[in-house]
């Protein structure tokens, strides 16, 4: 598992990064890839209950990449870590695939909360250099974060957001309008949030219209073999009689 991730992180580095010029290059020098690795060596002693031993890899980690993960956070494969310097990822943060953090992120709490209290960056997310999103909410699959944001709320899908407090100017790629740059209004904000959940539930509707007709093919066939086999026994009882 952790070489399968190894190759899933320098294959995302390669596939993100122009500058990249091939696979060994992004292994010796990229410093998103050594500390993720590191990561994961930290998060196996973290689940096994030797914390203190997790937590002086993670702070080696940190001195030797400039990239502080709490090794406790729940980071999948293929993950890319732009540059780095600065990133901080908290405790119950959860990054998943394909997600892009640049440098001077952090994906942090906003107090003394318990609990999960970090965020959640589904599949396909980016976060542009110096995003804080602080809170234990989601930002949505695909979506982008602008430089310098600080977000404070869930980020739908397909959404991008930008500024302070960070508010939501495109959903999939249609621009949102605003009475001025600096400031939305409050009510077109809740109808873009609205606007970005249904378009999320049309889309799980379409996978289940066409997980139905799947299903509902299958079935068909099967029903199908059901008679044939049937058709084909009365006829050999018929011939035998």
């Amino acid at each position: 598992m952790f070489f399968k991730n190894l190759r899933k992180d320098i294959n995302a580095a390669k596939a993100n990064d122009p500058a990249a010029r091939n696979k060994f290059e992004i292994f010796l020098t990229y410093a998103g890839v050594h500390a993720l690795s590191a990561h994961r060596v930290a998060h196996f002693f973290y689940r096994i209950h030797l914390k203190l031993l997790a937590r002086i890899i993670s702070q080696i980690s940190r001195f030797f990449t400039g990239i502080e993960i709490h090794p406790a956070a729940k980071i999948a494969g293929g993950v890319f870590i732009d540059h780095g310097t600065g990133v901080v990822i908290g405790e119950t943060a959860e990054v998943e695939e394909g997600v892009i953090i640049y440098q001077c992120v952090t994906l942090g709490g906003t107090g003394k909360e318990t609990g999960k209290r970090h965020p959640t960056v589904k599949r396909g997310a980016v976060i542009s250099a110096g995003a804080k999103v602080l809170g234990g909410f989601t930002v949505g699959e695909y979506a982008k974060i602008g430089a310098g944001a600080v977000v404070l709320k869930e980020v739908p899908p397909y959404a991008t957001v930008v500024g302070v407090p960070a508010r939501i100017v495109k959903i999939n790629g249609e621009k949102v309008p605003c009475l001025t740059q600096e400031k939305c209004d409050p009510l077109q904000n809740e109808i873009c949030e609205l606007r970005a959940k249904v378009y999320t539930l049309e889309r799980e509707l379409e996978s289940i219209k066409t997980r139905t007709f799947s299903e509902n093919a299958e079935n068909t066939a099967i029903a199908g073999k059901k008679n044939k086999k049937r058709k084909n026994y009365g006829e050999k009882n018929k011939t035998g009689n």
